[in-house]
């Protein structure tokens, strides 16, 4: 048997960010943070942004649910904002058509609540009508009027002229003395008669609660009054706390230079009027981390920096083995492969998209490429046992020429558990004590490539 060879992780070309720390957990435990999770259809998943935030940049915990990887999703249209980025706004941008979309995702669950079509009309109209645009400042405080007269929203061509028209359905800034009161109209996301998302059963709203966007899409919650009180009271969207509640809508009007003219030559003339439209979301997405159940397990009982909700309890870690080896049969195979890579400063990642268990990452996969592809066995001494997925030489070639073709190295990762272990320890993560693990490369073998080698010596 040849002797394998350790070649260097691939770095990647372009590498937009620096390395801040294999784990989250400070140093000396001065920045230490205990994050909170939840199981939600039998997947974790980490809601609040400053968590999603430490457990992803510091680790690469877990993956965005909207997002690739990184938890970076935003509902604005990056060419929209190049094109408008004169107008001095911190507010999301969207194409007209993206917002619609969001209107009919609004209208059908209204009708799946069981509004009818005119009750559904009537409160998406009061809803999405325009509103005086909240800006703020760089300090996040309010702007003066004066100040926010200047802001640009409407253009023709590629002038940005300094009037807009409410009568045309342009965003108008209303002076400091009028301010308060347009904000109040603004914020309605408790009145049941213009606000889809508060309304719920009659029961519901006399115990003082309402539908919140916080936690999920349109899904109510049991929020508190008071909660969704202060809530509405911001004037200021801060795009990190929750997904944005106001949206600047580009909208377009046609106008002819030679109205009373149906000449081929008049419709050439046709000058499109954009203009940037203040509106209410009505259907807010959120942006989760979802970390896979190794990942959750090892935050928990290696770290101790996670606490994982099911309800409103937090689980044991004697609970959560068992939990998760009910969902999933092989975890605790996954699990001591996961953190046995872990341990030794490797970034483990699901390898599902390359048929393997897990992918070893050095540093993280902002940084180099995916060195092994990993399959995780347990066996015994004589290394023989129940293998999850039996390998045949026809099975096992192909998953090495799709591995070596992603330039990566295809492991098999033994864990090997004494013949004298019964099941009942198997029932506890202390179990891991008395595991060894055998790594083992697998390497097409080029007979003329082997015979001018051995030549050589």
């Amino acid at each position: 048997m040849a002797e394998a060879v350790f070649h260097p992780p691939r770095r990647k070309r372009r590498v937009f960010e620096s390395y801040e720390s294999p784990f989250p957990v400070g140093a000396g435990g001065k920045d230490f943070r205990m994050c909170q999770a939840e199981i939600l259809n039998n997947n974790v998943i980490v809601r609040n942004p400053e968590d999603i935030e430490q457990l992803y940049n510091k680790g690469y915990f877990g993956k965005g649910i909207l997002s690739r990887s990184r938890p970076v999703y935003s509902i604005s249209d990056p060419s929209l904002v190049t094109k408008w980025r004169g107008a001095n706004v911190n507010m999301p941008i969207i194409a007209s058509k993206k917002y619609q979309c969001r209107v009919q995702w609004a209208k059908s669950i209204l009708q799946e609540q069981g509004f009818d079509d005119c009750s559904v009309a009537r409160i998406l109209e009061n809803y999405t009508k325009p509103l005086e645009l909240p800006l703020s400042g760089k300090d996040g405080a309010e702007q003066t009027g004066n100040n926010a007269n200047r802001t640009d929203l409407q253009t023709e061509s590629t002038d940005l002229p300094r009037e807009s028209s409410a009568e045309t359905g342009d965003v108008v800034v209303l002076s400091p003395g009028k301010r308060n009161e347009g904000y109040k109209k603004a914020s309605l996301e408790g009145d049941p008669a213009v606000d889809p998302v508060a309304i719920r059963g009659s029961e519901e709203q006399a115990q003082g609660d309402v539908a919140c966007q916080k936690h999920g899409f349109l899904m109510p919650c049991g929020c508190k009054a008071q909660e969704s009180t202060e809530q509405r009271s911001c004037e200021t969207i801060k795009p990190k706390e929750c997904a944005p509640e106001y949206v600047l809508v580009q909208e377009e009007e046609e106008g002819s230079l030679c109205p009373e003219d149906d000449s081929a030559e008049a419709q050439e003339n046709f000058v499109k009027k954009e203009k940037l439209v203040c509106r209410r979301n009505p259907f807010r997405i959120f942006e989760y981390l979802q970390l896979s159940l190794e990942e959750a397990f090892f935050l928990v009982y290696a770290l101790g920096c996670l606490s994982i909700y099911y309800g409103e309890e937090p689980l044991t870690i004697l609970k959560l083995w068992e939990v998760f080896s009910e969902v999933k049969p092989d975890f605790k195979t996954t699990y001591m492969a996961y953190h046995y890579f872990r341990s030794k400063g490797w970034v483990p990642k699901v390898g599902l998209k390359y048929g393997t268990d897990l992918l070893l990452y050095r540093k993280g996969p902002p940084f180099y490429h995916a060195s092994y592809s990993v399959i995780a066995e347990l066996v015994d001494d004589h290394f023989e046992g129940s293998l999850r997925r039996p390998l045949s030489w026809k099975s096992l070639s192909g998953l090495n020429r799709t591995t070596v073709n992603a330039s990566k190295e295809l492991m098999l990762c033994y864990l090997i558990k004494p013949c004298d272990m019964t099941e009942k320890e198997m029932l506890t993560p202390d179990c891991m004590r008395r595991i060894k693990v055998q790594e083992l490369i697998v390497t097409r073998w080029v007979s003329s490539r082997e015979r001018s080698e051995q030549e050589e010596f």
